[in-house]
């Protein structure tokens, strides 16, 4: 596949003899050493959970477009059901980059290709965690733009291939300003600025911006998860408060008692109107 532009070099990210600078071969992988205590057992996790939880290779693979538009394959954690349909995501991404609308994921409306906690750990970004495996390939980046699909590539005017000028990443401008809140040409233009300023600063600065993001998505994830448990429980008692209640029998005084507390209180006033002794003294 060919680059539809080859002469958008930004000379400000290309290193004289243009290959990626030195500092981001060294930055990246120090940092990737740095957080193996973390990485690692999230890693696992992870892994054992989709193994147990659904059939299928732990890892999904997939052809991207990288570095001055060559392919690749990148890393993910499998997040669908096997043989999972296509056709309706080219579709959505279609439209997403014909129009002015957000770029939120298909997911975030409900998606059933997706397998039990796979909408979690698309919306938290935890699924792009094998991709450091591209990174210590040199495929990719901690920082740059999201690698594109061949299909998004296809669709790509030469001012949008001017994003392909930076190692695609991990993380990213894009990722730190609003992502899904954002639109296609929005996302366009902060990739091309960030290949066009990239600098061991810049790169420092969106990777501390990505934390609060993360967290950010994770509480807003249990948030909706928290509200549907409340709304589902609400929904449990009115069920349970419509059921048409025990007809007393023919010369009780008694009543079905619906909590503890009505049971306590009751059980007190038949204790006081009998002739046993409460232990309370008037």
């Amino acid at each position: 596949m060919e680059l539809k532009i080859i002469d958008l070099v930004s000379a400000d990210f290309l290193s004289p003899d243009g290959v990626v600078p030195f500092w981001k071969r060294v930055l990246d992988p120090m940092i990737i050493v740095l957080a193996l205590p973390v990485i690692v057992p999230v890693v696992l996790l992870i892994a054992l959970y989709i193994k147990l939880t659904s059939r299928g290779s732990v890892l999904f693979r997939q052809e991207r477009i990288g570095y001055y538009g060559q392919p690749f394959v990148i890393f993910k954690f499998r997040t669908m059901h096997v043989n999972a349909p296509t056709n309706g995501h080219e579709q959505y991404l279609k439209e997403l980059m014909n129009s002015a609308q957000p770029m939120t994921k298909m997911d975030s409306k409900g998606d059933s290709r997706l397998i039990r906690g796979g909408g979690f750990l698309r919306a938290t970004g935890l699924d792009e965690l094998p991709q450091l495996i591209n990174v210590l390939r040199g495929e990719m980046s901690l920082v740059g733009p999201r690698p594109c699909t061949a299909y998004e590539y296809q669709q790509y005017s030469p001012w949008h291939s001017r994003r392909l000028e930076a190692l695609p990443g991990l993380t990213g401008l894009w990722q730190v300003s609003g992502k899904n809140k954002l639109s296609f040409e929005q996302m366009i233009q902060l990739d091309i600025h960030y290949a066009e300023h990239s600098s061991v600063w810049l790169d420092l600065q969106i990777m501390l911006r990505t934390f609060p993001v993360l967290f950010a998505k994770v509480a807003e994830r249990l948030a909706k998860r928290f509200h549907k448990i409340k709304k589902f429980g609400k929904a449990y008692i009115a069920s349970r408060e419509s059921l048409p209640r025990m007809p007393l029998a023919e010369g009780s005084t008694h009543r079905p008692v619906r909590n503890c507390k009505e049971k306590k209180c009751q059980t007190r006033v038949m204790l006081e109107s009998s002739d046993v002794d409460t232990g309370v003294r008037t």
